[in-house]
């Protein structure tokens, strides 16, 4: 977290400005359009990468369904993983998250701007009903990112499991799931590294409702768990290849 506390530090100037303009198109929602929420959320994330030295590349943007709503499933290594999806994610979308965590600076004027859901862990009815909300929205056309591991715990780019539950929503909005390979976003708020910090976003190929509409939830829990983690491993084991490449020339 020490680079969190750097990039508040050397801001300081900015960040009551910035949680001004935030506050004041949060106290005025129904004037803008999601559209125009959404790239103000775009740009806060913005001056918090640049600020906190981070660099985030994005691959398979081609993948996203052009149309109609859909229920993106990413696995979870920190505090910057949302930013760097919703930084690499062009059209409105919403986020499921921890109601404990939601309500820190900056997260809190995020969420009210994206409309953003909160469950509350371990507690079965705050979760069902927070995904019943999000099948019939995202059944309404919404985007949502949700993370199926429930957090993370010095995780780093392995994955934990997936909790069946959420994957309801899938079934019950028939929308199509979009699976997310985060890798090294745990780097940006762990740990002591210096200088920039590059992570990567990876929009996996759409699952049509055709594809899992007759399995049950902890079936499409491991399949879209098997897809995300081989892509991560597809990333690592190519840097390495690179790497070793480099050290024989």
């Amino acid at each position: 977290m020490y680079r969190f506390y750097l990039m508040i530090f050397f801001n300081m100037w900015k960040i009551p400005k910035l949680l001004h303009r935030l506050n004041k198109m949060v106290r005025n929602k129904e004037k803008y359009t999601a559209e125009e929420r959404h790239a103000e959320v775009r740009r806060t994330i913005k001056i918090i990468k640049t600020a906190s030295f981070v660099k985030t590349r994005v691959f398979g943007t081609e993948n996203l369904p052009k149309e109609g709503g859909y229920i993106m499933y990413s696995n979870h290594q920190g505090k910057y993983d949302a930013l760097g999806i919703f930084h690499a994610h062009e059209k409105p979308c919403s986020v499921v998250m921890d109601e404990k965590k939601s309500h820190m600076i900056l997260t809190r004027q995020i969420m009210a701007l994206c409309d953003g859901k909160t469950l509350v862990l371990n507690d079965p009815r705050s979760g069902l009903k927070t995904i019943m909300e999000m099948a019939a929205e995202a059944k309404e056309g919404k985007k949502f990112l949700i993370f199926p591991e429930g957090g993370y715990n010095h995780n780093h780019n392995k994955l934990q499991e997936f909790k069946p539950g959420c994957f309801k929503a899938s079934l019950k909005s028939q929308t199509p799931i979009v699976p997310i390979a985060l890798v090294d976003s745990y780097r940006v708020y762990e740990g002591f590294a210096f200088g920039f910090i590059t992570t990567q976003v990876h929009f996996l190929e759409p699952i049509p409702y055709e594809e899992f509409k007759d399995m049950k939830t902890p079936e499409i829990a491991a399949m879209v768990r098997s897809r995300i983690e081989a892509k991560v491993n597809e990333v690592l084991e190519n840097r390495k290849a690179r790497r070793r490449f480099k050290f024989f020339r």
